[in-house]
């Protein structure tokens, strides 16, 4: 049986399928040799033949290093090696990689970088217990300067050493990898800032990890692939009509522009119907801008939850230029508490901030709460990205609203209750740019309005969302995504 491609492991789980694998009759020596040699071969078909300097740590991720260099050297490569640390302090496998180097190990200093063109970072792998210090940083940074300057390159073996692997925060320092080689699958630190920038590319070796016996290893997170959602993906059939296909209601407010783009993004991901509500005044502008939605202005807080059912709305699009006054957070409210599953973006993070409970007690149905970085922290104050990470931020976020959190960012990372993390990748930087949230947050709404369920939803939505910035090139703004969608959306 094969385990998930686009499986995820932490550290933990990663050694316990080296464990697993070890069990099953694999001596941890030959993983080792597998690894080194895997990565030796990766360096030698990516680079020419040149000096080369591998820096080995006092653990395995140092034997593997070992093993690196023996193999490049067999190959005709002028090879050296430093470690850090004594070479009668390696234990194990790590001791049996030195001895099947048997040449000169000379200590990590920063001289050891001259003379040499290529750097292999085997000092510390993934799981690091604390922040690199003393000479091992040191090297790092002088090494990171030569980097810097085009005078290197560096190869990670695992993880650019400093990069912890569960979650892709620098511990410490770290200097940046032309090319990280990794065993079996990859870690969610591959994936998240800053581990994403300084991982550069990623290769995944196979090393005979036991795969029947890593089935018992639920992963921590998986890749954003159209594996994950493809099958719930709404297909129209020929008895379909615009009602089955699903009404979605935009609630909008004076800034009228990102409800716009909301709404068109659910037409165009395949909602039946898209109603936008709107203040008194606004609707002219609205139904000018797409004769094919419908426009009708705000009805009282209290009578929307009867509007939206006698509507069949099944999806309520919560957040997009609604503002920040009294009658925007009375229309939020009266949103959050109409019983009809949501997506909940920008100005409701500000309307409610720090009201993550009361928002919590409010939803009736399912929701997906869409905030960035800066909307997050207003959102749920008490949560610290930079101190606690990603993945245990949108896991808190997750357990206190009880809801799907996608939490965006060039590392999108999606949570639903119980289920493991999603983690984009590959989203272009042109997203970065006024209204592409919107888009995101209207998708999503047409998807869950056709009957997706809101996880598959928000993580196909996500994948479209960046796929179709993509087809799109530079010079990207808002209004190109929508008609991108279509073609994404039914290629998917």
């Amino acid at each position: 049986m094969t385990f998930p491609r686009d499986a995820l492991l932490s550290c933990a789980q990663m050694g316990e399928a080296d464990r697993l694998t070890i069990e099953a009759g694999t001596p941890g020596f030959t993983l080792m040799r597998r690894a080194g040699q895997g990565a030796a071969t990766a360096i030698r078909r990516r680079y020419r033949p040149a000096p080369v300097l591998v820096a080995c740590g006092p653990g395995n991720n140092g034997g593997d290093g070992f093993v690196v260099a023996d193999d490049l050297r067999r190959h005709g490569w002028p090879v050296r090696v430093a470690l850090l640390g004594g070479r009668a302090a390696l234990k194990g496998d790590a001791a049996e990689a030195a001895a099947l180097w048997g040449g000169k190990v000379e200590p990590l200093t920063l001289e050891a970088l001259d003379d040499v063109s290529l750097l292999v970072d085997a000092l510390f792998g993934a799981g690091l217990a604390r922040p690199i210090d003393g000479a091992a940083a040191a090297f790092l940074n002088e090494a990171a300067v030569r980097i810097a300057g085009r005078r290197l390159r560096s190869i990670a073996i695992d993880m650019p050493s400093g990069v912890h692997g569960d979650h892709g925060r620098v511990m410490g320092t770290a200097c940046p990898a032309d090319l990280t080689v990794t065993f079996f699958r990859r870690k969610p630190g591959h994936l998240l800032m800053s581990g994403r920038t300084l991982c550069g590319d990623v290769r995944v070796i196979d090393i005979g990890i036991d795969e029947d016996r890593a089935q018992r290893i639920t992963p921590i997170a998986r890749v954003n692939t159209p594996a994950l959602w493809r099958a719930a993906l709404p297909v129209p059939g020929p008895a379909d009509h615009k009602y089955s296909r699903g009404h979605v209601l935009v609630i909008a407010g004076r800034m009228t522009g990102a409800a716009r783009l909301a709404a068109q993004a659910a037409r165009r991901i395949g909602a039946g119907l898209v109603t936008v509500l709107c203040p008194p005044g606004q609707e002219a502008i609205i139904a000018a801008d797409a004769p094919g939605l419908i426009v009708q202005p705000w009805p009282e807080p209290d009578e929307l939850a009867a509007f939206a059912h006698h509507r069949k709305a099944r999806t309520l699009v919560v957040g997009p230029g609604l503002g920040t006054d009294d009658d925007a957070r009375a229309m939020a409210e009266a949103a959050l508490k109409a019983g009809v599953p949501s997506v909940l973006d920008a100005d409701v993070f500000t309307l409610f901030s720090g009201r993550a409970d009361d928002v919590a007690g409010w939803l009736g149905a399912p929701a997906v709460l869409t905030p960035h970085e800066g909307e997050m922290w207003r959102f749920l104050p008490d949560l610290d990205l930079a101190a606690q990470g990603r993945l245990e931020v949108v896991r808190r976020a997750v357990d206190r609203v009880r809801a799907v959190v996608l939490l965006k960012g060039p590392d999108t990372t999606i949570k639903a209750p119980g289920g493991p993390f999603v983690i984009c990748e590959g989203a272009p930087a042109s997203l970065a740019t006024g209204g592409s949230g919107d888009v995101l947050a209207g998708a999503i709404g047409g998807l869950m309005a056709q009957g997706m369920p809101a996880d598959r939803a928000a993580a196909a939505g996500a994948w479209m969302h960046a796929e179709a910035a993509r087809r799109c090139g530079q010079g990207l703004v808002a209004e190109d995504l929508i008609g991108a969608l279509a073609t994404v959306r039914w290629n998917a």
